[in-house]
């Protein structure tokens, strides 16, 4: 990190910040990791409680309702360094603060206090087989039953179903306007116990190539019953927007974290591993990519923190969130391949962690939107978007 960039946003207090959230992941969540992931062990309840105690829970969350009342910036600094040592620890802080769009006030005193606790985690369940991309084409459908709601259908890619608290369930309760498909869809909040699906609700674990540390399930819903609902009626697919540009920093978080962790063990790596009678660090070829490897990191992290400092400043903007997801995806895929190259054969085992950085950094390209949509945002914001003849 250039002196520059820490002397501008990293702050004494974010600094201060960053060296409790960089010990933590160093001491407690990297060996955690090392050990779990290659057997893909869940995430242990001792270090959720740990991230309780420390307030990672609750970094968004106001003061009033439990949390510590900071902003973007400060929880972006956090998730680089949890998701330097396990992206899948880096994204389980997300599920007690950034699905709270359209929440109450009501809803906001009830739940937030014990989301900050790291007490009440949501799983999101939210797409469907004909709905990735095209979030708005759910067919998955409540029906209403006395005081409440009656769910059937399919969803798929929710991570945590089991382990959450509760779901948060989009489901369509009114017809299909084909001019407008995202009108009619609600969005559902279903308590259950934490370590099994509801009632009514069966999965079956999706056989992911990472990402673990817990199960991504694709769940099949028979007149589940829900009475709560989060938002407007029909109005649902407001509240699966409300927290993308959250959302997609956070994602540029934690792809300049595994980025970072490839670039730290590839140095490391790069002074101990010997061949033809000198340490490999020693090679122009390796001291250029190297060189490389940490200019782009360094160049992600610039773009989120401006990012991050405009919307703490009330100054939001989608495009720009657009934007730093895109180029922090992609650059931690380029950058821990090169990491896994430096390596050479001890990259392709799992007795290191670059190979953990390389897989979970592919998945930053696709979750929170892919590579691909956060390009139709930005050029349709440059060029406006094009003629649907």
């Amino acid at each position: 990190m250039s002196a520059q960039s820490a002397g501008i946003f990293l702050t004494e207090d974010r600094l201060a910040i960053r060296d409790m959230a960089r010990e933590f992941a160093m001491r407690e969540v990297l060996p955690r990791a090392n050990e779990l992931d290659p057997v893909q062990g869940e995430i242990p309840m001792d270090l959720r409680a740990q991230m309780s105690e420390l307030g990672f829970f609750g970094i968004l969350i106001p003061e009033e309702h439990g949390g510590l009342g900071l902003g973007l910036s400060e929880y972006a600094v956090v998730v680089e360094e949890l998701s330097r040592a396990w992206m899948s620890v880096a994204s389980l802080i997300a599920r007690g603060q950034q699905f709270t769009a359209g929440f109450d006030a009501a809803q906001r005193e009830r739940y937030l206090p014990a989301m900050a606790r790291g007490e009440f985690l949501s799983a999101f369940a939210l797409s469907e087989a004909e709905a990735g991309s095209d979030v708005a084409n759910l067919s998955c459908r409540a029906t209403p039953d006395g005081d409440g709601w009656r769910i059937t259908g399919q969803k798929m890619w929710c991570t945590f179903a089991d382990g959450a608290d509760y779901l948060q369930v989009f489901a369509r309760t009114g017809p299909v306007d084909p001019a407008h498909r995202s009108r009619g869809v609600t969005c559902f909040l279903m308590p259950k116990e934490r370590g099994s699906l509801p009632d009514g609700v069966t999965g079956t674990p999706v056989r992911k190539i990472g990402y673990h540390g817990w199960k991504t399930w694709e769940l099949a819903f028979d007149d589940a019953w829900a009475e709560e609902v989060v938002g407007e009626l029909g109005k649902g697919f407001r509240v699966a927007m409300g927290d993308l540009d959250t959302a997609r920093i956070h994602t540029a978080a934690r792809a300049i974290g595994l980025a970072r962790g490839a670039l730290e063990d590839s140095i490391t790596y790069a002074g101990q591993r010997v061949q033809f009678g000198r340490p490999i660090g020693e090679n122009q070829a390796i001291r250029f990519t190297i060189a490389d490897m940490a200019t782009q990191i360094e160049a992600s992290r610039a773009l989120m923190y401006q990012v991050c400092a405009a919307v703490d400043a009330g100054q939001p903007s989608p495009v720009q969130a657009s934007m730093v997801k895109l180029v922090a995806s992609e650059m931690a895929e380029r950058v821990t391949s090169e990491g896994l190259q430096i390596h050479g054969g001890a990259g392709y085992t799992t007795d290191f962690p670059v190979e953990r950085y390389w897989r979970d950094a592919r998945l930053t390209k696709i979750f929170e939107g892919t590579s691909e949509i956060q390009m139709r945002i930005i050029s349709d914001a440059l060029l406006g978007r094009p003629d649907s003849r």
